[in-house]
C-alpha cells in the first residue's frame, strides 16, 4: 500500500482508497456557560443519513442570551474540500468571536469531505444546511434558533468555504484552466502543488480545473440573474497565493454588474490567518469588517 496523494500534516490518500487525516485537538462545545462568557455554542445534527452536522454560536450579554432578533451567518470551513472541521480550535475561536462582534447567530457547517465524497457532495450538504435552517427556526424547531431573523441571512467561508458560498449564490441566482501570470513562477511551488492536489481529489472523476465548480468564469447565468446575485465582500490575505484568483473573482463579479462587490486586502497576512491566528489583531479587524458589511444598510 502506497501513498498516492498527500498534503503533509493534513491528509494522506493511499493506493487502496484509505484516507488518513491529521487534525488538531478538537474544541468541544461545553454544555455549561459561565457568566463571563461572550458566546455559547452547541453541536447539532443536520443530516444523519449523510453525516452532516453543525455548530451553532450565539452571542451573550453578561452571560445571558439576547432577547432581540439576530441576523444569521452560515459559515463553511476551508480545507480544499478534503479536510477541516468547525470543531477545530481555530475555527471555534474565530467563529465565536465573529458571532460576538457581528451580533449574529452563526451556523458553522461540517459537510462530507473528498475524496470519499467528491463534489458536488459538499455543495449539496451545505444547501441542505440552509433548508434545515429555514425549517428549524420555526416554532417548535431548534431552540437556539428561535431568535434568528431569517430575513437577514449571510453566507461566509474561507478558502474552499468561499468557493461553496459562490456556488450556492450561483445556484440561488439561477481547456484546463490556465494559470495566471502571477501564479506561475511564485516562490512557493508547494502551495501550487497542494492546490492542484486538493482539486484533483475533490472534483468529479474525469473533471479538470476548467469545470464550473473550479472556474468561476464557467458559471452560466443570464444578465438578470447576475444582477440578482447577492452582494459580496471578498477578503484577501496579502501573502496568500490565492489572492491572485480572489482579486480576479472580485473583478469578474463587478464586470457582471453584481449589486455590490467589496474587495479588502489584509496586507502581510497568510492564507487562512483567521483560523491559524484567531486571537491576532488582523483577525479581530477581519471580524469587524465582516460585521460592518453585514450591518450595512441595503
Amino acid at each position: 500500500m502506497t501513498i498516492v496523494a498527500e498534503i503533509p500534516g493534513f491528509i494522506q490518500v493511499f493506493s487502496d482508497g484509505t484516507v488518513k487525516r491529521f487534525s488538531p485537538n478538537i474544541s468541544s462545545s461545553p454544555a455549561t456557560i459561565t457568566a463571563a462568557a461572550s458566546f455559547k455554542s452547541r453541536d447539532v445534527v443536520i443530516g444523519p443519513s449523510k453525516s452532516i452536522s453543525a455548530r451553532i454560536f450565539v452571542p451573550l450579554d453578561d452571560g445571558k442570551e439576547s432577547r432581540s432578533r439576530l441576523p444569521v451567518l452560515v459559515y463553511f470551513h476551508g480545507g480544499g474540500f478534503c479536510f477541516g472541521s468547525t470543531t477545530w480550535p481555530g475555527y471555534h475561536s474565530f467563529i465565536g468571536g465573529l458571532c460576538v462582534t457581528s451580533r449574529s447567530i452563526v451556523l458553522s457547517v461540517d459537510y462530507r469531505l473528498a475524496p470519499e465524497h467528491r463534489l458536488p457532495a459538499a455543495y449539496e450538504d451545505c444547501y441542505s444546511s440552509l433548508k434545515w435552517l429555514a425549517g428549524q427556526a420555526a416554532a417548535g424547531g431548534e431552540p437556539w434558533l428561535q431568535n434568528a431573523d431569517l430575513s437577514s441571512v449571510f453566507l461566509s467561508g474561507e478558502s474552499a468555504g468561499g468557493n461553496i458560498v459562490h456556488n450556492l449564490g450561483s445556484a440561488f441566482s439561477g481547456n484546463p484552466e490556465a494559470r495566471m501570470k502571477e501564479e506561475t513562477g511564485h516562490e512557493s511551488m508547494a502551495e501550487l502543488t497542494a492546490t492542484d492536489t486538493l482539486w484533483r481529489l475533490s472534483l468529479p472523476e474525469g473533471a479538470d480545473r476548467d469545470h464550473p465548480f473550479c472556474n468561476f468564469e464557467r458559471v452560466e447565468l443570464s444578465e438578470s440573474e447576475w444582477r440578482g446575485f447577492p452582494r459580496v465582500a471578498v477578503f484577501l490575505a496579502g501573502k496568500d497565493l490565492l489572492r491572485v484568483r480572489e482579486t480576479a473573482y472580485g473583478a469578474f463579479l463587478k464586470s457582471k454588474a453584481v449589486e455590490e462587490v467589496t474587495v479588502v486586502t489584509a496586507e502581510g497576512e497568510v492564507h487562512a490567518h483567521n483560523v491559524l491566528y484567531p486571537q491576532s489583531e488582523a483577525t479581530k479587524l477581519l471580524q469587524s469588517q465582516i460585521a460592518e458589511f453585514m450591518n450595512r444598510p441595503r
